[in-house]
């Protein structure tokens, strides 16, 4: 009897059960876990936006923290606010023919090569109702990855409040120092741009940055051991505040114009 069991084609049909079972049961636990799945990312995208703003209070949850953000949607070629469908995502529209830019390779500093026509931008008003704070997505490659996070800037659209990212497969030790509160602490107060605010000037430096470094006020201290890594944390900043990306926008907010 025991022999009949050991045919190849009992054990095939064995194998066959299995594997429809552990298929059922792995999109079952799919299907009911991507609700979950789903708000957690939006949690984590809630809670990266208020860290880069500055805006914490352990006495709330992200949620009534983030009532203070508004979110809108800027046409990066005109600069101007627009209006967007609800689940609108920036990342997809990229490369959508009918909602991104494939970009030349001159103006492609960041490394991206698909960029959204239109951008989400996350605003933190006064009492006034005029803009206290601007949070702005920015992404560009690393040495091993691309790097998402967000920029923050204070009313005046020059000032950094703070930046971080939420996404990157940089080496831990080396490039995975974007993730280093001692890192990220030397930006608050430092300027994007000079004279020209189409023109960042910020930007990080090999070494470190002191009184006698030479407009200090743009510069941040290099990742040790992780040239282009800060190189691509360079370009990735100077491409988002420059022409191509947030510029006009921000040019646009200063005049009254969005």
């Amino acid at each position: 009897m025991s022999a009949n069991n050991d045919t190849m084609g009992k054990t095939l049909l064995v194998t066959i059960l299995l594997c429809v079972i552990c298929s059922v049961v792995v999109s079952s636990a799919a299907v009911i876990l991507k609700p979950k799945q789903v708000a957690n990312k939006e949690l984590d995208r809630k809670s990266n936006i208020l860290a880069a703003a500055g805006i914490s209070d352990p006495s709330k949850s992200v949620d009534e923290l983030f009532q203070q953000i508004t979110t809108r949607y800027v046409d990066l070629d005109s600069g101007k606010f627009v209006e967007m469908p609800a689940g609108y995502d920036d990342t997809k529209a990229a490369k959508d023919p009918q909602q991104g830019t494939q970009l030349a390779r001159k103006d492609d500093i960041a490394g991206i090569k698909y960029q959204a026509n239109i951008k989400p931008v996350y605003l933190v008003l006064n009492a006034e109702g005029g803009v206290a704070k601007v949070v702005l997505p920015v992404h560009g490659k690393g040495l091993w990855s691309t790097l998402y996070g967000f920029l923050a800037l204070e009313g005046d659209l020059n000032t950094v409040v703070g930046l971080g990212f939420y996404s990157h497969a940089e080496t831990p030790g080396l490039g995975g120092e974007v993730d280093n509160p001692a890192w990220k602490a030397l930006w608050p107060g430092k300027k994007v741009y000079g004279n020209d605010t189409t023109d960042p000037q910020i930007g990080l430096i090999k070494g470190a940055v002191d009184a006698s470094t030479p407009n200090a006020e743009f510069k941040i201290d290099g990742l040790s051991g992780a040239t282009l890594t800060s190189n691509g944390v360079t370009h990735l900043v100077q491409f988002w505040m420059g022409e191509n990306g947030y510029a006009p926008f921000l040019n646009n907010l200063r005049a009254g114009e969005a």
